[in-house]
């Protein structure tokens, strides 16, 4: 399989999720799940990502569709389609797959995906974090990491219009 198919086969649609899952959880792997918009990658994104895939063999990106992003950050946003953005996080080798979902919450996906740590960013507490009771439920851990101080996709745009 050449590199570009290789990238492009970790974008994985909603309904062939169970197919993945199913092999991930016969291997017993530990599968860990984030989301986000990830609009205009940075050095954050890289670090928030790198570290959450250490927490397990698996990492699951819940990206949120250009429809999902501008109902969130309003009608300027995305910067990129969701493609781009796709495909730029699938490019990562810490990432497993990443599956794009259009309602405003993960939600329905961290039900289907039922996660075994569940990581958002530390401007989060983790009882108020979408999934928090479905993977404690189950019995797994959800986790807060630190952000890295002056990058966001938000910072980037404000500074690119000065």
């Amino acid at each position: 399989m050449d590199k570009l198919n290789f990238i492009q086969s970790k974008i994985i649609d909603y309904k062939q999720l169970d197919t993945h899952l199913a092999y991930w959880n016969f291997k017993n792997y530990k599968i860990v799940f984030t989301n986000g918009c990830f609009d205009i990658i940075h050095r954050g994104h890289i670090e928030y990502l790198a570290q959450a895939a250490s927490y397990g063999d698996i990492l699951i990106i819940g990206l949120n569709t250009d429809n999902s992003v501008r109902r969130i950050k309003g009608e300027t946003r995305p910067v990129q389609d969701e493609y781009a953005r796709a495909i730029t996080l699938a490019a990562f080798q810490f990432v497993n797959a990443v599956v794009l979902f259009d309602e405003d919450t993960p939600y329905r996906l961290i039900q289907k995906v039922q996660p075994d740590i569940l990581i958002k960013g530390s401007d989060y507490k983790p009882e108020s974090i979408v999934g928090y009771d479905i993977v404690s439920a189950k019995g797994g851990e959800v986790v807060t990491i630190d952000f890295i101080e002056g990058y966001s996709t938000t910072k980037i745009i404000e500074k690119l219009k000065k």
